[in-house]
């Protein structure tokens, strides 16, 4: 097993996942191991990624690492997302309704009921499900669903066609758009890169959010 060799804490994190991404079953469950393992690349690509993982994998020690790993593999097929704790990060304000009208640029503070009433309601949207974010960009508001797709196939790619739902909806006075993260950018001959190649829509990774926003203003 020539993963031990860099299990120490001053181990090489890069040769510890590399090692590891060579077996059928890897120690633990992370939504960015299916990426990793899809493009070689990406391990050199996403230094932070690859930090945090390794030092997680260390934390459970040499007896639990090997437990998992001989484990029988388990497919985790729905993930939560903590987009709506991630837009924080932005540094724009989390507004409440009465309040958005205050900033420039804001995002719609609640859960899903509120934000599905004040699509519906406020921008007659008529979406049957909430988006995962509204914004508010002077007078124009954003709305959008955000998906992180960990590998392909047809749970994900059921996902992935659930961000295009909304996308290509035109009812109320929003502009939508599709944050997508993960497999769906590596360039390849996969029916879900194939999709994403030809959009003519507003369809981003979450990194350039910001960004987006920021043209808007």
């Amino acid at each position: 097993m020539k993963f031990i060799l860099f299990l120490s804490e001053a181990g090489d994190d890069l040769e510890l996942l590399r090692e590891l991404l060579k077996l059928p079953k890897f120690p633990i469950n992370d939504p960015y191991v299916a990426f990793l393992r899809r493009d070689e690349r990406a391990l050199e690509k996403n230094p932070q990624t690859v930090s945090r993982i390794a030092r997680r994998i260390r934390e459970m020690g040499v007896d639990n690492m090997i437990k998992a790993i001989i484990q029988t593999k388990e497919f985790n097929r729905q993930m939560g997302t903590l987009f709506r704790r991630w837009i924080s990060t932005l540094g724009y304000p989390l507004s409440m309704v009465e309040e958005l009208g205050v900033y420039e640029i804001a995002f719609l503070k609640g859960g899903d009921e509120t934000l599905l009433r004040f699509a519906n309601e406020k921008l007659k949207c008529n979406l049957d499900k909430a988006p995962d974010f509204i914004a508010k960009v002077k007078q124009k508001y954003v709305i959008g669903e955000a998906k992180f797709l960990t590998d392909y196939g047809g749970h994900q790619y059921a996902q992935l066609q659930d961000a295009l739902r909304l996308l290509n909806q035109h009812e109320g006075e929003a502009l939508r758009v599709a944050i997508l993260d993960g497999v769906v950018w590596i360039k390849n001959s996969a029916k879900m890169h194939r999709t994403v190649s030809v959009l003519n829509k507003p369809a981003f990774t979450a990194l350039l959010l910001k960004e987006f926003l920021l043209s808007l203003s």
